[in-house]
């Protein structure tokens, strides 16, 4: 061997060893990043009392924040992930970091209720930006096999990490002060996002700039079509102000399916994703590549990703109320009471990578379902004043947080199986999309169940001659308890959609090399 060739082999070695350390540091900065992202959908929701009051927003309005948040988010991951593809994933990625960092400075220093509202929407943009080409640089950056079930692991773990989390740290925020407290709920973001950003060069390898024109007709009709959509399911379980009686707030009737502008937005929504599919069939280079869908196992995870996130979504948000208006916690308590699903979903997801080497997909995922179910089930059965925590309501938390560990790390794994690498981008906006909208969707639905049944319960107290302080707890926990029992019927809709099409080998997900992935 020739001096040179010893040389070029040695630096090789050394190039080589320096990626491996770089992985752990990368997959940290990934995850700080979708934690970030997912933290804010759920950090602001113990503090919009406080941020009603600041800002003087109309009860009407006061969702927007949680839901325009989503519908951005979830209505432009296709187009955030396709960007990536085409223009370098670590270049997008970085830029929907510092976006996220400028619109959550907005939102922690807004004067009104416009101003807030804005940021929200620039956030959900941003985080469309950063969070596909995060999934993206994992399937890129790790090699196949146990290093990257580990990373996906984590990475799936962020989902339920984050969300636990941000019920915690918005009570604490919340709670420091009642003027500027809820600010921090944003403010918080600047600093890691612009710290990630500027890490990202340092740390991540920038993926190939691929050749393809940018599929705008694509993006408006997806886009439209999914915010209209969402938009409209969304509205039904919305209170009509108009019937919101003066000085009690929750007393309203919901605008309910039959509402003129929900129907108009949800057949739009249905119209435009339809012309979307038929302009996706004629582009020469498409945002959505229907190929992806081809594999039935793809199908199938990807119809399974947009239910689950439903469950998850219902638990957190009508468990968060529950444990506040009916067994009178406080918003740091309530956000305490959380903390097990952390924990869990640890556990969950790292059995669930083990599994994997061993075990086909459909069992992993068929048990973790079947696990979410029960838990929300058991939420169903809970009585107002015979309710313990630790009984009633943190063992079933837990088993929440197992199943879906269980699921995400596996449906991840199955939902980017076989996918090129120049459309890894755009496999995990998809899965984004999935999870995002499939959780909207789901939580609209469920509010809407819980608003119908609510409404008939408070009737019927009063004719009853129920005490009125009672009414209002009585008739909120027996539509909370009646929508947990809606979405245990929906996950397990979805764990026999896995038990009985779920095909694809454990094999087969070990072996799956990416085209165009180095192993390392």
């Amino acid at each position: 061997m020739s001096e040179q060739t010893q040389t070029l082999a040695e630096q090789e070695r050394a190039e080589a060893t320096g990626a491996k350390r770089h992985l752990g540091w990368a997959l940290v900065l990934i995850c700080v990043a979708q934690l970030m992202v997912v933290l804010d959908a759920t950090i602001t929701n113990i503090a919009l009392p406080n941020i009603q009051a600041s800002l003087d927003i109309d009860f009407a309005n006061l969702s927007w924040i949680v839901t325009g948040y989503a519908l951005a988010f979830g209505g432009l991951l296709l187009l955030g992930g396709r960007l990536g593809d085409l223009y370098g994933r670590r270049r997008v990625f970085m830029i929907g970091l510092v976006l996220f960092a400028a619109a959550s400075a907005v939102g922690g220093l807004a004067q009104n209720e416009a101003m807030l509202l804005g940021s929200r929407g620039v956030q959900g943009l941003a985080a469309a930006l950063a969070s596909p080409n995060a999934l993206a640089l994992i399937t890129t950056t790790f090699p196949a096999g146990p290093r990257r079930n580990r990373a996906f692991s984590v990475f799936a773990a962020m989902a339920g990490i984050g969300a636990a989390i941000g019920l915690v740290l918005g009570g604490w925020l919340t709670d420091l002060d009642p003027d500027w407290g809820w600010r921090l709920t944003f403010l918080i973001n600047v600093p890691i996002g612009l710290g990630a950003a500027f890490l990202a060069p340092r740390l991540l390898p920038d993926s190939e700039h691929h050749s393809g024109w940018l599929d705008v007709p694509g993006a408006i009709t997806a886009t439209l079509g999914l915010l209209s959509l969402v938009f409209g399911i969304t509205r039904t379980g919305n209170l009509d102000p108009d019937t919101i009686p003066a000085g009690n707030p929750q007393a309203g009737t919901p605008y309910g399916w039959g509402d003129p502008i929900a129907l108009t937005a949800m057949i739009a929504g249905v119209v435009l994703l339809a012309v979307f599919v038929w302009l996706e069939t004629r582009q020469e280079h498409p945002l959505m590549p229907l190929r992806i869908f081809a594999n039935r196992a793809r199908a199938v995870a990807f119809t399974s990703m947009m239910i689950t996130p439903a469950a998850m979504f219902a638990m957190f948000y009508f468990l968060s109320l529950y444990v506040q208006n009916v067994m009178g916690y406080s918003p740091l308590q309530a956000g305490f009471a959380f903390l097990p699903f952390t924990f869990g979903m640890i556990a969950g997801a790292t059995t669930s990578s083990k599994l994997i080497a061993r075990m086909d997909p459909r069992y992993i995922a068929g048990t973790g379902t079947i696990l979410a179910g029960l838990s929300l089930f058991m939420f169903h059965r809970l009585e107002v004043g015979s309710v313990n925590y630790w009984t009633d309501v943190m063992p079933w938390i837990v088993v929440m947080s197992l199943g879906m560990g269980l699921t995400f790390v596996t449906m991840t794994l199955v939902s980017l199986h076989g996918i090129p690498s120049q459309d890894a981008g755009v496999g995990s906006g998809v899965l984004n999309t999935m999870q995002q909208v499939g959780g909207a969707l789901g939580l609209a639905v469920l509010s809407t169940v819980a608003s119908h049944y609510t409404l008939d319960r408070a009737k019927e107290l009063v004719a009853s001659g129920t005490d009125p302080q009672s009414v209002g707890q009585l008739a909120f926990a027996d539509g909370a308890t009646s929508a947990f029992l809606v979405g245990a019927a929906m996950i397990w809709g979805a764990s026999v959609m896995i038990w009985t099409l779920l095909n694809v080998k454990h094999t087969q997900l070990v072996e799956d090399v990416p085209e165009g992935v180095a192993v390392v």
